[in-house]
């Protein structure tokens, strides 16, 4: 018997629920932080923030979201939103070097009936997608593979994103 082995999942496995009401906002509490690798910040712009997803579905799962805590697309600014918008293509051009994928899966869920996790905090997920990544054990024993750490893949898209903007200031 082969194992496979995914030591991040525990957490999930073990603990997770879904947020309350009341409970913190993860995001918010990440940017209010400083320690970026343990709330899993992976940029941070002017008005939006790139996050990697503490339960990915697939390798290279990102979060984007507004810096503000805003739950309804009506609330943000054309200034957010563009940023937003800037940091999906940015991050999709990242993940192409880096990782290859033959396609994405991004997308918002809008609202608790819709699927948010955090409906409170608007956040777009971009999921890279590789063909044949769908395979027999999300069918037959509800597991789904992740082939990388979070730690490597925050060391990755961090140095990425440094040489990019190293590049820029020149």
């Amino acid at each position: 018997m082969d194992h496979l082995w995914a030591p991040w999942r525990l957490a999930y496995v073990a603990g997770a629920k879904p947020p309350a009401d009341g409970d913190p906002c993860f995001i918010c509490e990440g940017l209010a932080g400083t320690d970026d690798r343990r709330n899993l910040i992976v940029q941070r712009r002017p008005l939006s923030v790139v996050v990697l997803n503490r339960f990915p579905y697939n390798n290279g799962h990102l979060l984007v979201a507004p810096r503000a805590h805003k739950g309804r697309l009506d609330e943000l600014t054309p200034d957010e939103l563009l940023d937003v918008q800037e940091s999906l293509r940015q991050m999709v051009r990242v993940l192409d070097g880096l990782m290859h994928p033959d396609g994405y899966n991004i997308g918002l869920n809008l609202g608790r009936a819709a699927g948010a996790g955090l409906p409170g905090h608007l956040h777009w997920h971009i999921v890279p997608r590789w063909d044949g990544d769908t395979n027999f054990m999300p069918v037959l024993a509800e597991v789904k593979v992740i082939v990388q750490s979070l730690d490597a893949l925050f060391d990755l898209l961090v140095n990425r994103l440094g040489e990019k903007e190293l590049k820029n200031e020149k």
